[in-house]
């Protein structure tokens, strides 16, 4: 029997859906069964041996629907390896980095029974053009230069080393 991963997400902009899909995919690729859903949209943990949750971060917190997820999951999460990636950074200067893994960790500290195997950054995306509101109407905001720092590369060695640690323990949890 194969063992059953959720990568659930959470997004704004869709960024973070296009991560989720590569971290999705990477995992099918090292022989685990993967669903890639909406975190908002997900019900049940049921049948899901591990889940990987993907947020972005936004002035300084989790998306309110990562942020909703791990509430309504507390119990099932507790029973499950559980990883976390968020998207941070849009520039790629160590100062944006150290903060969004500050925020990461300080708002996963409002989680204290959360005890990810793998909890991971990566770089982000901004366009000005999709901003809506209030940051629409913010000049210091709108008028900053589109990125995309996101490094497939890194996000695919991530997700295969999560592949890598959690075939082990998946096969622990299924005797």
């Amino acid at each position: 029997m194969s063992e059953t991963v959720l990568v659930a997400y959470a997004t704004v902009y869709g960024s973070t859906q296009e991560v989720a899909e590569a971290v999705a995919g990477t995992l099918r690729e090292c022989g685990l069964q993967v669903d890639c859903l909406p975190a908002g949209d997900v019900r049940l943990l049921d049948g899901y041996d591990a889940i990987v949750l993907g947020t972005a971060i936004y002035i300084g917190r989790l998306h309110k629907e990562a942020r909703r997820f791990l509430l309504r999951h507390e119990k099932a999460l507790r029973e499950r390896p559980t990883a976390i990636f968020a998207m941070g950074p849009f520039h790629n200067e160590e100062k944006e980095w150290k903060a969004a893994r500050g925020q990461v960790q300080s708002q996963l500290g409002k989680f204290p029974w959360l005890r990810p195997v793998s909890c991971e950054v990566f770089g982000g995306t901004f366009d000005p053009a999709k901003l809506r509101f209030p940051f629409s109407f913010l000049p210091p905001v709108r008028n900053l230069p589109a990125s995309d720092i996101r490094d497939w590369d890194a996000i695919r060695r991530w997700a295969k080393g999560l592949a890598d640690q959690l075939q082990p323990a998946l096969a622990h949890t299924a005797t």
